[in-house]
């Protein structure tokens, strides 16, 4: 059965939201024109916001400056605060204060948190504790937190409970959640559990899903490639056609997570800009080979799928 998605949700952040991948110079460091234009040209294709320097962004191998200058360069850039969501969340309490301080002066729409993710098996107690300690010494009301769950990578979860005592507790400054652990059974719990949080599944393969559960979008990677395709299912969920549009971005989804995602993203990326600096990423991580790379392009090619016509 389709359920209305909730009306009333203290966050103004809705629909298809892109972590844009950072593309890097011949040097390594990070190229601000370059990821300037291209966080432009999601939003031109329809993307409703910027999760910036999230897991896709390459965020743990940039520093808190470089974070701080590429969301400056945005801002400065004519990008409007309220379309952006940047990843605030480290291992560290003052650099996580630091960064989402940072943020929340330039009136950003959110903060994208990741629980401290080196320390394994820590408890609720502790993780609760990490973001009061946040929290309060950001010390701003403006303050919007969205939750990373990402277990996967981060090897640390966000469990019901400790969920339902942030958004209690902070309930003004707690309200939202990224899922992006790829449990479908997880992410209908939270919808079912707190329909007041802004809830967006990690990948478009759950989109449709989610929105007859009343999530709000989603928050997925490959939105760097398919914004407008993405994008068509958020605005028709409930018209006859949303399965098949669905259908659509699943496959392609496919195609793309059947390789390391952010090499196979920069290289999609890479061609239709037809500039071979999109291809870096930074170690630990390597680009493509020359053959997956192809093999890639031809897969993408064989489903009717290219990158300038996401819109059409």
């Amino acid at each position: 059965m389709i359920r209305k998605q909730p009306s009333m949700r203290n966050t103004s952040l809705q629909g298809v939201l892109v972590p844009a991948l950072t593309p890097f110079l011949a040097d390594s460091r990070p190229n601000t024109q370059a990821f300037s234009e291209h966080c432009k040209w999601l939003l031109a294709q329809g993307a409703d916001g910027l999760a910036v320097f999230g897991t896709t962004s390459e965020a743990n191998s940039l520093s808190v400056e470089e974070r701080m200058e590429l969301l400056d360069v945005l801002l400065d850039s004519g990008i409007p605060p309220e379309k952006l969501l940047p990843g605030t969340g480290t291992c560290s309490i003052p650099d996580s204060v630091h960064l989402t301080r940072h943020a929340v002066g330039r009136n950003c729409a959110g903060m994208l948190m990741l629980p401290p993710f080196y320390y394994k098996g820590v408890s609720d107690e502790g993780l609760y504790a990490f973001f009061s300690d946040i929290i309060y010494q950001v010390g701003d009301e403006r303050l919007k937190v969205y939750l990373y769950h990402i277990p996967p990578m981060s090897q640390v979860a966000f469990s019901l409970d400790l969920i339902e005592r942030l958004a209690t507790d902070y309930s003004d400054t707690v309200v939202g959640i990224k899922d992006s652990g790829g449990d479908w059974t997880y992410t209908a719990s939270i919808l079912e559990r707190f329909p007041q949080l802004a809830i967006f599944p990690g990948s478009e393969s759950f989109l449709l899903d989610g929105l007859r559960h009343g999530s709000a979008g989603c928050i997925t990677a490959s939105g760097n490639v398919n914004p407008g395709g993405i994008r068509r299912v958020f605005e028709r969920w409930q018209q006859a056609d949303a399965d098949d549009l669905q259908e659509q971005i699943t496959r392609v989804r496919k195609v793309i997570q059947s390789y390391p995602m952010i090499p196979a993203l920069k290289t999609i990326v890479s061609g239709f800009y037809t500039e071979p600096d999109w291809l870096r990423v930074r170690p630990p991580l390597v680009p493509l080979g020359e053959a997956d790379g192809s093999e890639l392009m031809n897969s993408l090619a064989q489903r009717e799928f290219s990158m300038a016509e996401t819109r059409n």
